[in-house]
């Protein structure tokens, strides 16, 4: 036989691919911490989305594709009076509940926010209900979405633990579309084939880049790409129930797999040439555990690796407010990821390159105490030249405990400090912050706090009434999780 002709002979399905459906079909979910953390970050989640409507630039993007399309049993998307097929539903509320980079965060080799995932869950889950309650079936309940949020949690921060998909340029999105096809997968009811069918077309599809992340090229397209990519997990879910095949050695085939076509280089200067080193590390089976480590972004509408600078930021604001001319020099101390994706100097173009930008985060508390989505827009920026005048000021250096706690698993602490140098030779002190107020080690703290955010997004968008209806419904974890999820959805409807 030719050396030139290949073998055809197809593999089993690739062990990721098997271990993630075996999870998500087989496990049970006991943990009250997990569905209780669940239930605290659907209302933060839902929150942060109603919040978003606000945004003129946001809204544009919502609706059906075809105006005036009528959807029998269509998807709710929270705010609005929408109802839209599922796939579009899901690109809907995942563009809201990420546009203002303020709904949770999971940070370790590769990062993300694994609540987008509620896009794709919660649009395919009121579709169904709906569905079944008009065959006089029983219909799903919001401990299916709860259940369905905490696998998909574990799936994207299992993945990320120890695989850095921006190292090889792509964005972390990827896990969203990769968790939202499991477990919408599972919901649509899926066998075991067809689950890994889903899977294997998840990671055969084109991977964003993360181009639109970075300098000099960040812009919006950061704030709808986790709901393109929940949707396009509905989308490939609905193919594989379908009956369409799957691609069994998606991730090892040789030179046309995952693992050789987009995993296979660090970065620009150094090729990986040993094989085992393209493969996913896992330190961890799949569980509970992101959800239960999960980190909320409660104080500000910031890019989790600044989070604990705004804090600190917010705590010199006293002594600083009244000096901003005296000051000499502004030193933030940071880990080495802050500096990798959120570090930039000169020209900030839009709102999405400003809260992307380290020292943007600081200047604006800095030099008025707090800060909120409106302090990125343009006229804001403008009205305030001092902003890019601290920016000026800055030095960022990294502090090695920082970067190495950052990533000890009984750690992962997301460390800043920040002191500054005033022209007469004086100086604030070091103020250092290494736990955001939305991380496990200040649940006690943060939970009241979040609790106070979601009363308040709601505000933005519902009469006292209804707003005090969901917020009592969902703080009640035995009346939430018995509730028929189109009832749920019933309530967010304009």
């Amino acid at each position: 036989m030719s050396a030139n002709v290949d073998i055809n002979k197809r593999p089993d399905y690739d062990v990721e691919l098997q271990t993630i459906a075996d999870y998500v079909l087989s496990y049970k979910i006991e943990s009250q911490e997990a569905l209780d953390t669940a239930r605290n970050c659907l209302m933060d989640t839902l929150g942060c989305g109603l919040l978003a409507l606000r945004f003129p630039e946001c809204i544009k993007h919502l609706g059906p594709i075809v105006e005036g399309t009528v959807v029998p049993h269509g998807a709710r998307v929270p705010g609005t009076s929408f109802r839209l097929d599922p796939v579009k539903a899901a690109w809907d509320i995942g563009c809201i509940i990420r546009w203002l980079d303020y709904n949770d965060t999971w940070l370790a080799a590769e990062w993300g926010h694994p609540s987008d995932n509620l896009g794709g869950i919660l649009s395919v889950a009121d579709h169904l209900s709906q569905k079944r309650v008009a065959a006089g079936k029983s219909p799903l309940t919001m401990r299916d979405v709860l259940e369905g949020m905490i696998m998909a949690h574990e799936i994207q921060g299992v993945l990320a633990l120890e695989n850095s998909f921006n190292r090889v340029g792509l964005d972390h999105v990827v896990l969203v579309k990769v968790a939202s096809t499991a477990v919408v997968a599972k919901l649509m009811g899926a066998d075991r084939e067809q689950l890994l069918s889903a899977l294997s077309h998840a990671w055969a599809d084109g991977q964003s880049l993360r181009t639109y992340r970075h300098a000099p090229n960040a812009g919006s397209r950061k704030s709808w790409a986790a709901g393109d990519a929940t949707s396009r997990g509905v989308r490939l879910a609905d193919i594989a129930m379908r009956g369409e095949m799957g691609i069994p050695g998606v991730l090892t085939a040789p030179q046309w797999g995952f693992y050789d076509v987009l995993f296979s280089k660090t970065n620009k200067d150094q090729q990986i040439k040993d094989a085992s080193e393209r493969k996913f590390k896992f330190t961890r089976n799949y569980g509970t555990y992101v959800m239960e480590q999960v980190l909320f972004k409660i104080s500000f509408p910031a890019e989790f690796h600044a989070q604990t600078a705004c804090e600190a930021a917010v705590l010199l604001h006293p002594q600083v407010k009244d000096r901003l001319e005296e000051i000499d020099r502004i030193v933030i101390t940071t880990h080495e990821s802050a500096i990798r994706i959120i570090s930039k100097s000169g020209k900030l173009a839009n709102p999405a390159d400003r809260d992307h930008c380290l020292q943007y985060m600081a200047a604006v508390p800095l030099a008025f105490g707090s800060l909120v989505a409106e302090h990125y827009e343009d006229e804001f920026h403008e009205a305030n030249p001092i902003i890019d005048e601290l920016r000026e000021k800055m030095e960022v250096v990294e502090d090695e405990r920082f970067t190495r706690e950052y990533l000890e698993s009984d750690k992962r602490s997301i460390a800043n400090a920040i002191q500054v140098f005033f022209k007469d030779g004086s100086s604030t002190e070091n103020v250092v912050v290494e736990y955001p107020i939305g991380h496990r080690r200040r649940r006690q703290d943060g939970i009241p706090l979040l609790e106070a955010k979601f009363k308040a997004n709601l505000a933005t968008r519902f009469p006292a009434g209804r707003s005090q209806a969901i917020f009592d419904l969902c703080k009640d974890q035995k009346a939430l999780e018995a509730t028929p999820v189109q009832e749920f959805m019933d309530l967010f409807v304009i």
